[in-house]
């Protein structure tokens, strides 16, 4: 229960600051850590260490995840944003692709049961180990801590007062991977939360400062995965309920009225 909690609050941080960082570095609302196949390269880790059984699933998952960055990361230092994005798509549907692959081919039934929930997203903990647990932590703290590092400069970047050099967006793109790493190769990807929380906190709160960004995402993202577990462990109706879908569920009604109530301020505004 403890471990559970610990990577509701954990994954409730990475993934939304990871998605507010990709958004600042792109100045783009689109912007999100899967985007550039970094959630296809876990899934690809993930399950080559489950049918194969050569490493944990938290190594697998980061070892296919470092492999994607590296990658982006040489292409970041060639090409622009645009086609950066575009890359992105292609290159996460053939790392996909790959993933299929593999899981279609699994040897036995249980290991391919074994993958699915895992790339269902939960926080049941089931075959993590306390040297995974010791290794996602020390990649949180690295993530969150160049994040913070280097806010001011994000922010001078989205405002358009600065352009960040190639090598230091392919740098964050590095630092953010291991902040998604951290919660991605323990719970699962987890879908909505590293999109979609940090555009509702843009939506609420109009300052561009990142750091202010930071903090409510966090907030917002802790408490709609704490719900969202309690809903998965205790309203389940007797059906096992993966993470993501519960939470795309629950967030989605609650989305679509921020927008709406967005779009109705605005078009009062000039009336006033």
């Amino acid at each position: 229960m403890f471990l559970s909690i610990l990577y509701v609050i954990l994954s409730g941080i990475a993934l939304p600051v990871g998605g507010i960082q990709m958004q600042y570095l792109w100045r783009n609302q689109l912007g999100d850590v899967y985007s550039l196949g970094l959630g296809s390269a876990a899934c690809l880790g993930a399950a080559a260490a489950t049918m194969s059984g050569w490493c944990s699933l938290t190594v697998g998952s980061f070892i296919c995840t470092l492999i994607c960055t590296a990658v982006c990361f040489l292409v970041t230092l060639k090409v622009s944003t645009r086609k950066l994005i575009t890359f992105g798509i292609l290159f996460g549907t053939f790392i996909g692709s790959l993933g299929t692959i593999v899981v279609t081919n699994a040897p036995s039934p249980d290991l391919m049961q074994k993958y699915y929930l895992w790339g269902a997203a939960n926080f049941r903990m089931e075959g993590v180990t306390g040297a995974d647990v010791a290794f996602s932590l020390v990649l949180f703290v690295l993530g969150l801590g160049a994040a913070l590092a280097d806010s001011r400069r994000l922010t001078r970047h989205f405002r358009g007062e600065i352009e960040l050099p190639a090598m230091h967006k392919a740098l964050d793109l590095l630092m953010i991977m291991f902040l998604v790493t951290s919660a991605v190769s323990i719970c699962g990807p987890i879908g909505f939360i590293s999109l979609g929380v940090p555009n509702l906190s843009r939506t609420v709160c109009r300052n561009t400062d990142i750091r202010i960004h930071y903090l409510i995402s966090s907030a917002m993202g802790i408490a709609l995965l704490l719900v969202t577990y309690l809903v998965t462990e205790y309203v389940n109706f007797g059906i096992y309920l993966p993470i993501s879908a519960t939470m795309a569920i629950i967030a989605l009604p609650l989305t679509a009225l921020l927008f709406v109530r967005q779009h109705k301020d605005a078009e009062d505004q000039p009336s006033r």
